[in-house]
């Protein structure tokens, strides 16, 4: 699998994940959302941050979210913007403190978590 198709698979079940989560909270999260999910041969691994270190999480830090280490920005904001078509560095530009070499190693982090879990 290419780092592309890796990235491409990563943002499905993105987007996947955020319709389980808004179904949820609104309470209508249906069957078909599995079934949809099954079908595209999606198994969302729950990804391990701790171990990526350009990223941390601390309670008095957006709720707990994992943010981008030394800012307040969620990592799940970088893979929400590339779902909706951002380019790297669109999402550089518009959230300041984040550099590259951080989303490099939240996106390799992303893709070997998803080549060993599957």
């Amino acid at each position: 699998m290419t780092f592309t198709s890796l990235i491409d698979h990563f943002v499905t079940v993105s987007s996947l994940a955020g319709e389980a989560a808004r179904g949820e909270r609104e309470g209508r999260w249906h069957e078909s959302n599995l079934a949809r999910r099954r079908e595209l041969g999606i198994h969302t691994p729950m990804l391990d941050w701790k171990d990526c270190p350009e990223v941390e999480r601390s309670p008095d830090k957006v709720s707990g979210t994992w943010v981008f280490r030394g800012t307040r920005v969620p990592v799940r904001a970088l893979f929400e913007n590339l779902e909706a078509g951002a380019k790297v560095d669109d999402f550089l530009a518009w959230f300041e403190g984040v550099i590259r070499a951080q989303v490099d190693a939240v996106l390799e982090h992303a893709s070997a978590s998803l080549t060993t879990t599957k």
